[in-house]
């Protein structure tokens, strides 16, 4: 029996691009003292508030099915934090709950794209990027954000591209590069959608770390509320990785049709985690700005370090929970130094190709360890990329 060609082509006959973090897993699992900065995991756990929120929801027996897409105190919720935040009204009607961002992303492309469209998306972009598309049975096609603009995407790039295109993916606060897109490369990209009549589907689930500029939500933009659907998740913001409980915000008919594509698929997010994302929700800016504060002063520590050097040079983390470093000077590939760095100072990162060729010669830093463990491991990064680069 042959497995289908979809299920078989998600990675394009390559790599899926997590193989020093595979490496790093094996060299823990050794009993290898290996320093991880690879995934985006909080090195808290969720917090005992949400979990006992979830654990009462569990007694008061929120653990039959759930409404398919999403039970109504979540996605009135949802739409609350959405308004206040952005200045757009939101219904609850806007508003999917998905199990996590990922799946997000997998229900945007289905609502954008037929069989053989074209999806465009950013390179570099998030590792599941490409592969999601292809699940959908899409053409994912990358567009280039290149280093000398410090990694902002080039609206006339992809104009270029966007010929035939049915959809555009962006990620702004950006990962793996920190980068926030500027209001002047969203209107642009704004532009670009409505000439070519492109679905824009915006991945914001790191739009509560944000360090310098501002985050603006391109469906707050004119002409863009009908044809941008936004994935949004309570992973980063909340640190509820493994709850698996985000959203998708868009217009009423798109929403109602991921809502049947949801009965079809996910059959819904299990009750006692969206009771305890409502819970999350109501403890307000501030809760999610004590959960982001370790990352900021991270971020400011780690640009400190690596301020007056020039074999690893930082790209100005402006959000997220990294720090993208060019490491070009020292002659190697961001995997190759990578490796190294894992197999030689027991400090794992991510190569800027598990991202795209565009972030090739980079390796991210996530800011995921305590402090002290983190500098150390700076450190050991500069020491070698200052040795190479000599």
């Amino acid at each position: 029996m042959e497995l289908s060609r979809r299920i078989t082509g998600l990675t394009g006959g390559g790599s899926d691009g997590w193989d020093v973090y595979y490496r790093a897993r094996e060299m823990v699992a050794e009993g290898k003292p290996v320093i991880e900065l690879t995934i985006g995991e909080h090195d808290i756990g969720t917090d005992r508030r949400i979990l006992d929120a979830m654990h009462a929801a569990t007694l008061r027996g929120h653990t039959g099915y759930s409404m398919f897409h999403g039970n109504t105190n979540l996605r009135e919720a949802v739409a609350r934090r959405v308004t206040e935040q952005t200045g757009t009204p939101t219904s609850p009607d806007n508003v999917l709950v998905v199990p996590g961002g990922q799946a997000g992303l997998f229900a945007t492309h289905h609502a954008a794209c037929d069989e053989g469209d074209t999806a465009l998306y950013i390179d570099p972009y998030y590792a599941t990027y490409p592969g999601t598309i292809r699940g959908v049975g899409a053409r994912a096609k990358a567009i280039a954000a290149r280093p000398e603009r410090v990694f902002q995407p080039d609206p006339a790039d992809i104009a270029a591209a966007a010929p035939g295109a049915s959809s555009l993916l962006i990620n702004t606060p950006n990962n793996p590069t920190g980068v926030i897109y500027t209001e002047e490369t969203l209107q642009g990209i704004a532009r670009v959608c409505q000439e070519h009549d492109l679905w824009l589907i915006s991945d914001e689930v790191y739009d509560t770390m944000v360090w310098r500029g501002r985050h603006v939500s391109p469906r707050t933009l004119p002409g863009m509320e009908s044809r941008t659907l936004v994935v949004g998740s309570m992973s980063k913001s909340h640190a509820m990785t493994g709850s698996r409980i985000g959203w998708v915000i868009g217009p009423e008919e798109a929403i109602f049709h991921m809502g049947t594509l949801a009965t079809h698929t996910t059959y819904g997010v299990a009750g006692f985690v969206q009771e305890a994302a409502v819970f999350a929700l109501g403890q307000g800016d501030a809760f999610e700005a004590e959960i982001a504060a370790p990352f900021r002063r991270r971020r400011d520590l780690a640009l400190e370090m690596l301020e007056g050097q020039t074999a690893a040079r930082p790209i100005p983390a402006d959000g997220g929970m990294y720090v993208l470093i060019d490491i070009r000077a020292t002659g190697l590939s961001g995997e190759a130094f990578a490796l190294r760095l894992l197999e030689e100072h027991l400090v794992a990162v991510m190569p800027g190709e598990s991202f795209g060729q565009a972030a090739a010669g980079h390796v991210r830093v996530a800011l995921t360890v305590e402090d002290e463990r983190l500098t150390a491991a700076l450190g050991l990064l500069i020491e070698l990329a200052t040795e190479l680069a000599a």
